[in-house]
């Protein structure tokens, strides 16, 4: 497996930069011919603040955000992004007048839930979901199922990538598309043209990383 990266910045934040690597990559729900490494923009405080910022800028005064429910180990993007958020003057409806920033539990079947001294920053909330990338948006949608089982208003989605711009109405906003990364193709598992020419998987990735087969 070829592991070089080609760094593609975003036009509107030359600084902030995506590291890109072509082959054939298995996800939990599909096969896809680019994974983007994110490492660096969710833990170097410049990059994630950068990210953040991008993001920000697609949010208006009226988009109600209570809280951050940060996906994908974002938690430092979503702090920066709670930041521009209020800089921005963001409304937010909690008592506090102040923008909460959260990640999920998971059960060991890979449900998604929240303590209860965690559901005061979730139930009747409006929130706003942080994602590392989103390909199919069968993810969002189960996040987006925990949350209005917990009374939760969705305000809707960030991505660092994203390959959609909606999910079942909730609009995604993201600092990449497939637009700027014109390699990247995505297919479901049965009808991968790759698995069908014969070519093995390189890894198995995810939001996190990725696993070398």
């Amino acid at each position: 497996m070829n592991t070089t990266y080609t760094k593609i910045p975003s036009p509107y934040n030359p600084n902030v930069q995506l590291k890109v690597m072509q082959g054939h990559f298995a996800t939990s729900h599909s096969h896809i011919t680019c994974y983007m490494d994110i490492t660096t923009m969710k833990t170097r405080c410049n990059e994630a603040h950068g990210v953040a910022a991008l993001l920000a800028t697609h949010y208006s005064v009226d988009t109600p955000v209570d809280t951050i429910v940060c996906m994908d180990g974002t938690e430092v993007i979503g702090t920066y992004l709670a930041e521009e958020l209020t800089r921005s003057g963001i409304l937010s409806y909690n008592a506090h007048r102040t923008i909460y920033v959260v990640s999920p539990e998971y059960t060991t079947g890979g449900q998604i839930i929240f303590r209860d001294n965690m559901q005061i920053a979730i139930r009747k909330k409006h929130a706003l979901m942080l994602f590392g990338s989103v390909t199919t948006g069968r993810s969002l949608n189960t996040a987006a199922d925990c949350l209005k089982y917990y009374s939760a208003s969705i305000s809707g989605a960030a991505a660092i990538f994203s390959a959609v711009d909606e999910v079942n109405g909730i609009p995604v906003t993201a600092a990449f598309h497939p637009s700027d990364v014109p390699e990247f193709k995505s297919y479901k598992h049965t009808e991968c043209p790759l698995c069908k020419e014969g070519k093995p998987i390189d890894a198995i990735v995810n939001s996190f990383g990725y696993s070398i087969l």
